[in-house]
């Protein structure tokens, strides 16, 4: 649901993404909004990422996850980049709290033979959003993206920079995710 955002999912707050993670029921989809929220990677990844993508063979997390090219969003000429993104030090923590099962899948589902689907953690992620009172606000899986591409620019990181973790292909798509506030058009005028 996109509510007045010209076609944009919401950005979120460290409140709105408190509050939704307090409202996924379990530690597994727990791990699922920390790993949007600390990667920004799309959710259709994010379901398919194998054991293996994020731990080492000892169980221990890895230092940097592994989204393999087949499981990313394609181009239109049908290719995708394997992108690999450094662990935030929270996520690391709480990727070694999280246990995962027997299955290769991260996230796997009910009968253990293949990952989660999409469509089943966005029905996940619209019930934690109602229940956490948002529902107005927009929210879609497509905010963790949105809000960690704009985070990271507003901390001062270049755009180029976010290209290379994002794995965008050109500045422009980049630049498309990052909201801009009122407020800071207001403070850069301030500054001549």
């Amino acid at each position: 649901m996109k509510n007045d955002r010209s076609g944009k999912a919401a950005i979120l707050s460290e409140s709105d993404y408190a509050k939704l993670r307090r409202n996924f029921k379990t530690l597994k989809y727990k791990l699922l909004l920390d790993l949007a929220w600390y990667t920004g990677e799309r959710w259709g990844a994010l379901v398919q990422l194998r054991v293996s993508d994020v731990y080492l063979p000892n169980g221990m997390p890895r230092d940097v996850i592994t989204f393999r090219a087949a499981t990313r969003k394609k181009r239109k000429d049908g290719s995708a980049d394997t992108r690999q993104v450094p662990v935030h030090q929270t996520l690391f923590e709480n990727l070694r709290s999280y246990a995962p099962g027997n299955s290769p899948w991260l996230f796997p589902n009910r009968d253990g033979d293949g990952s989660v689907t999409w469509r089943n953690v966005y029905a996940i992620l619209m019930k934690a959003v109602e229940e956490a009172g948002l529902t107005a606000k927009g929210i879609s899986t497509h905010s963790t993206r949105r809000t960690f591409i704009t985070k990271l620019h507003n901390n001062g990181v270049s755009i180029a920079t976010i290209k290379k973790i994002t794995g965008h292909r050109d500045l422009k798509s980049v630049e498309g995710y990052i909201e801009i506030e009122p407020n800071q058009v207001r403070g850069a005028i301030a500054t001549l």
